[in-house]
């Protein structure tokens, strides 16, 4: 896996909050690409074709934490903007999974969140979205060096833990702290956990 520093620009369009702009670029940065077969990048702006493919992407979401997860075009730019850390995987030019951090101050209007007490000290990145195609899970360790990316960038950012919402039998590594137990996540039938992760 090599780290580079490359923009890619694709004649397509952006999406300002409650505008719709079209044929413009979708801009993304390179940040670590492998044998020119798989890349990982930093999301600047999202264009048609690339937002087809996460929506597509997203269905397994839904079926993971109901359909208030899924990705629609109506929706899908308050994930992907300037404010968020979004990354997306492409192996062979096709987007195979996406990763969605933003600072959880964000969601401080959400009951969960009053469980973190690094809620207003600025440190902590929010885990809003992880999910790779089916078929490229715990696949040539994809999901891995797309996790290990989206770390380091929130660490270059300035925060010092990541949080999310997991199933709570899936096995977490690092220094973690749980700091909430869900019977139910939404419309998901299984206990999920509120996790922070020192960085």
């Amino acid at each position: 896996m090599i780290l580079i520093d490359s923009f890619i620009f694709i004649n397509l369009r952006i999406f300002k909050k409650g505008k719709n702009i079209n044929k413009l670029s979708e801009k993304t940065k390179i940040i670590a690409s492998s044998n020119n077969t798989f890349n990982i990048e930093l999301v600047e702006h999202l264009g048609n074709e690339s937002i087809n493919d996460i929506i597509a992407i997203s269905q397994d979401l839904k079926k993971i934490y109901g359909p208030n997860s899924l990705l629609d075009e109506n929706n899908i730019h308050k994930y992907f903007n300037e404010e968020t850390l979004p990354f997306i995987a492409r192996h062979e030019n096709k987007i195979i999974g996406f990763i969605i951090g933003a600072p959880l101050e964000k969601f401080n209007n959400q009951s969960w969140v009053q469980h973190d007490d690094n809620l207003n000290k600025k440190n902590t990145l929010y885990t809003c979205a992880f999910i790779f195609k089916k078929e490229f899970r715990k696949k040539r360790g994809f999901s891995k060096t797309l996790k290990k990316v989206y770390t380091n960038w929130a660490k270059k950012r300035g925060f010092k833990y990541i949080t999310g919402h997991v199933n709570k039998n899936i096995n977490l590594d690092g220094d973690i702290k749980i700091l909430k137990e869900f019977s139910r996540w939404f419309d998901s039938k299984e206990p999920f956990i509120y996790y922070r992760k020192k960085i």
